[in-house]
């Protein structure tokens, strides 16, 4: 039976860390600000933007919230970004996604300063991750994992990591992530037009999963003593849930965890880790803010 990689404890170690560096920047005079820009009334971001304000304010951080109108133009959301890019309170602003349909969200995205994009989306923090310049935020997921396989002693050095899932937020990022120097992993990368994806899975060390599909990964199609990382998340309906609902992964858990050696749950794996990365990425920009206000290089 797998162990299980608890993203919940590991998030709760790493803020009580983060925590004590938020007050070390407080006393020089800094304190971290996270702004978000939420558009529109969509219940699932309304909530995730509230957890991202309460994980700041619990680690002593400013965390706010601007909420702007469904209807808000493309020149009224550039407007308002401006302000936050230019308001040296504020060291992280993401723009919660989805957008409405109206906006054009890579412009969105690209017109947030790239000192300030602590969502790792601007085309020259991607730049920057990839040929592992220090100064890039690293997109929170990709960060988030790498860190939990560190913390939990996954080694990656000459282990081939097979990623199932080709997005720019999370596949691209983490294959150049695990390749660099240092994590020296080989990797793969599969996804939708794949053929027989089950010959590339079965070959993993170390398997990662990020399509939204639920059950996409069976017990066949792993290796015994393979760890498992789902990023999946899947609603399924679940009449004894208050909700109405639960959260499942990409993988078969109970299935795949009688053959791998570790799996991250779902919930409770990635996902935590990837507003504790949100977080640090921001306490980073405000200790980069600091050595630039001292004329140090970062």
């Amino acid at each position: 039976m797998a162990r299980n990689i608890d993203g919940t404890e590991i998030s709760r170690v790493m803020r009580a860390e983060m925590a004590q560096q938020v007050a070390d920047l407080q006393a020089q005079g800094v304190t971290p600000g996270l702004s978000v820009v939420l558009v529109g009334n969509n219940p699932a971001s309304q909530a995730y933007v509230s957890s991202k304000t309460r994980a700041c304010e619990a680690l002593g951080m400013k965390g706010q919230t601007l909420h702007l109108p469904e209807a808000v133009s493309t020149e009224d959301l550039f407007a308002a970004i401006d302000r936050l890019n230019a308001d040296a309170s504020v060291h992280g602003i993401l723009v919660q996604l989805p957008l409405p349909a109206h906006l054009p969200y890579k412009a969105v995205l690209e017109h947030i300063h790239p000192d300030k994009d602590v969502d790792g989306f601007h085309p020259r923090n991607a730049g920057l991750a990839f040929v592992g310049d220090p100064r890039a935020f690293v997109p929170c997921t990709p960060a988030g994992i790498m860190e939990m396989l560190r913390r939990e002693d996954i080694s990656t050095r000459g282990k081939h990591v097979v990623i199932v899932g080709r997005s720019l937020i999370v596949s691209k990022p983490l294959a150049s992530l695990l390749m660099a120097p240092g994590p020296d992993a080989t990797v793969t990368i599969t996804h939708r037009h794949t053929p027989d994806l089950a010959s590339f899975t079965r070959q993993a060390d170390i398997l990662i999963v990020a399509v939204g599909k639920q059950n996409l990964i069976t017990a066949d199609m792993v290796k015994p003593g393979v760890v498992v990382i789902d990023v999946g998340q899947n609603r399924v309906a679940d009449t004894d849930s208050p909700r109405g609902y639960r959260m499942v992964g990409d993988v078969d858990f109970d299935a795949v965890s009688q053959v791998a050696a570790a799996i991250t749950p779902v919930p409770g794996g990635v996902g935590p880790m990837t507003i504790t990365m949100l977080l640090a990425n921001t306490i980073q920009s405000a200790r980069q803010s600091l050595q630039a206000r001292a004329g140090k290089t970062p």
